[in-house]
């Protein structure tokens, strides 16, 4: 091959915005190969074809998609290509869901205590322990990347069953919560009309009993992904804006509902 036809790695890099290293990365791993290798002197030279080739990884690696599925989006079709981006957002949802699930657990544990002294009945505390159960229980199926059509069922019945018990023995912000979980439930199974019902419970219990801070922005956030589900941008936008306008005292929990928002699909970012 005709060297002098090829631009160099700097260039290469420079037109497709990763770096020199990184492109050398690619062709130890073998990802992508240079077109030619000048034997003299080591130099790596690449086609035109392949600066494509390179920013496309360049940006599938920048939203961690493995290095195995990167492969396969180079060398298969824009069905394959689809495939990947779907399971691995599916992936990605879940791990936050995971993360998400985590600070609820937290939350309830701030709220109790670890060593909570008993103060109601065995029967009522029973009921308590259920409703938390219950709601950490649906946490670890949404955590799941590879759940079942049954696995699905068992989440949405557990769901409902832990915004009940916390009907019966929670307070307005545990009975928000609850609706806000059933709402994450149906838009994560793609059912725009019940989640967006759930939602606008949770936001009248937060209205109603001046629930403030991370619960309104999240009931907002709620109604923003039911509407994205039912494919209504420009109402999932305007529910967004209105999660964003909520002041959140932690700047960690803040990040949080920036980070949940980006997830809601199709919507654009805009903060």
């Amino acid at each position: 091959m005709d060297i002098s036809a090829l631009i160099t790695i700097g260039q290469a890099a420079r037109r497709a915005g990763v770096t020199t290293k990184a492109l050398r990365h690619y062709d130890r791993i073998g990802l992508l190969a240079p077109a030619a290798v000048d034997p003299a002197t080591g130099y790596r030279y690449y086609t035109a074809a392949q600066v494509e080739q390179a920013r496309v990884v360049g940006r599938l690696r920048g939203a961690d998609v493995p290095l195995d599925e990167v492969r396969a989006c180079l060398t298969g079709g824009p069905d394959e290509v689809h495939r990947v981006l779907t399971a691995h957002r599916r992936r990605l949802q879940a791990r936050f869901d995971r993360v998400l699930g985590e600070l609820h657990r937290l939350d309830h544990l701030l709220t109790d205590g670890v060593t909570a002294p008993m103060t109601e009945t065995p029967a009522l505390t029973d009921q308590r322990q259920l409703a938390v159960d219950l709601f950490n229980g649906v946490w670890r199926l949404l955590e799941s990347d590879d759940r079942s059509p049954a696995d699905d069922d068992r989440m949405l019945h557990m769901a409902h069953a832990s915004r009940y018990h916390w009907g019966e023995v929670g307070e307005p912000v545990n009975r928000s919560r609850g609706e806000w979980q059933c709402s994450r439930v149906y838009a994560v199974l793609a059912r725009p009309e019940p989640a967006t019902h759930h939602a606008r419970r949770g936001l009248a219990i937060c209205e109603e009993h001046g629930l403030k801070d991370w619960d309104l922005a999240f009931a907002y956030e709620s109604l923003a992904r039911a509407a994205a589900v039912a494919g209504q941008p420009a109402e999932a936008r305007e529910w967004t804006e209105q999660a964003l306008a909520v002041t959140i005292a932690d700047p960690e929990d803040r990040a949080l509902l920036l980070t949940d928002l980006e997830s809601i699909p199709h919507q654009a970012r805009f903060w």
